[in-house]
């Protein structure tokens, strides 16, 4: 999934309908600045959100995930020739094109951290997708000197990197470093009775200015069972 992208569309899409910020963020139950960040890319609606939208304007959900505009295309056909190979065309994408989305909501198992994200899968890939990412231990206060984060899974006994977050807090509460915090991942080779099998976590390392360290392990849950293989 690719957030500009995505930002663009819903932005097309607004426009497209003569609306504000405003009023879109309203059609939707959400603040005007939650729409400013889909639409400058720097986060995507929650699922529930995109499949909303979806009815509302009459967009297939894969193309929205894969920011295509909805378009009708018209064939006209001459002679029996040309028949012949559109048949053959539709025939080709229907067996080439991925089997419809299914999505999982991801949850921390761990009383400190509220997470919120999805999972967005089918037979050919997966999505992972966090969002939210939020402190409510009440007892970490204190400035770090760096603070950084990955999102691993586990195999076995060990874990292995999924993805390192890009941003490294510098002078900041565990608190005000998760505000910001976003993983959007595509995996082509990983389904999601991989990931159910094979748990996700957050990891998070903080430095103090003494060079002390403390890592939190934030354990992740997927929603239900996968129905996709």
């Amino acid at each position: 999934m690719n957030q500009e992208k995505i930002g663009n569309l819903i932005k097309k899409i607004r426009k497209d309908n003569n609306m504000s910020q405003q009023e879109f963020a309203n059609k939707y139950n959400v603040t005007f600045q939650a729409v400013s960040k889909w639409e400058n890319g720097k986060n995507i609606p929650d699922i529930s959100i995109v499949k909303k939208i979806c009815s509302d304007y009459k967009l297939d959900i894969n193309d929205f995930l894969d920011a295509k505009p909805n378009r009708k295309k018209k064939y006209y056909i001459i002679f029996i020739v040309i028949i012949a190979i559109l048949i053959g065309l539709i025939v080709f994408f229907i067996y080439k094109t991925p089997s419809s989305f299914e999505f999982k909501t991801i949850t921390a198992s761990c009383k400190d951290f509220t997470v919120s994200g999805s999972m967005a899968y089918n037979d050919k890939k997966s999505s992972i997708y966090i969002s939210h990412v939020d402190y409510c231990g009440g007892d970490d206060n204190k400035k770090y000197e760096s603070i950084k984060c990955d999102l691993m899974e586990e195999s076995g006994y060990n874990l292995y990197l999924v993805e390192r977050c890009e941003k490294v807090g510098s002078n900041t509460t565990l608190e005000d470093y998760l505000k910001d915090i976003t993983f959007n991942i595509d995996k082509e080779d990983k389904s999601c009775s991989r990931y159910a099998k094979n748990p996700l976590y957050l990891i998070i390392r903080a430095t103090d200015y003494d060079g002390n360290i403390k890592d939190y392990e934030i354990p992740l849950e997927l929603s239900d069972n996968c129905k996709a293989s």
